[in-house]
């Protein structure tokens, strides 16, 4: 059963109310390879844009915030926290962003993760474009969730 289509084929918005409120959390993950140059100057503090790593958390932060603006019948929650955590990955010239939200409510937040995660990489992308031409976004994907009637998710190690 599509939950987001009524019995007329109409585009609805699900509803909540009934749902108990739980404390719920996701976390999601990505990464954006780059040459080795571009990752020196990533981490060197050298981008001439400016601080990479903190434009790419602020970006993700606000991004995750603004979920329901950007995808249709999302539902707007009340965040209580949401961390962007990005890692330099040297061995794969990669950096690695992980995006985790919590919230108290009635529908998770598996959404809002995959946005801040999605916006912190295109953050990097933007200030880096002028020195790698070649970067790629890839491997956005929820990693887990807590909370809910479905309860507690963990993808596997790949």
């Amino acid at each position: 059963m599509l939950t987001h289509i009524d019995e007329m084929g109409n585009a609805v918005m699900v509803d909540v109310t009934e749902k108990d409120t739980t404390c719920r959390t996701a976390r999601a993950g990505g990464r954006i390879f780059m040459s080795a140059a571009a990752l020196d100057e990533v981490t060197g503090g050298t981008v001439k844009k400016g601080d990479v790593f903190a434009a790419a958390r602020i970006a993700g932060i606000m991004a995750a915030k603004k979920t329901p603006e950007l995808i249709p019948l999302c539902h707007t929650l009340l965040l209580t926290s949401v961390s962007i955590d990005l890692y330099a990955d040297r061995e794969n010239s990669c950096v690695r962003c992980e995006c985790t939200v919590r919230l108290s409510g009635r529908t998770g937040a598996e959404m809002e993760a995959l946005t801040g995660v999605s916006v912190a990489l295109l953050t990097i992308y933007d200030m880096c474009k002028a020195i790698d031409k070649t970067m790629t976004v890839s491997d956005i994907c929820l990693l887990e969730k807590e909370g809910g009637k479905s309860g507690h998710y963990e993808r596997e190690k790949q």
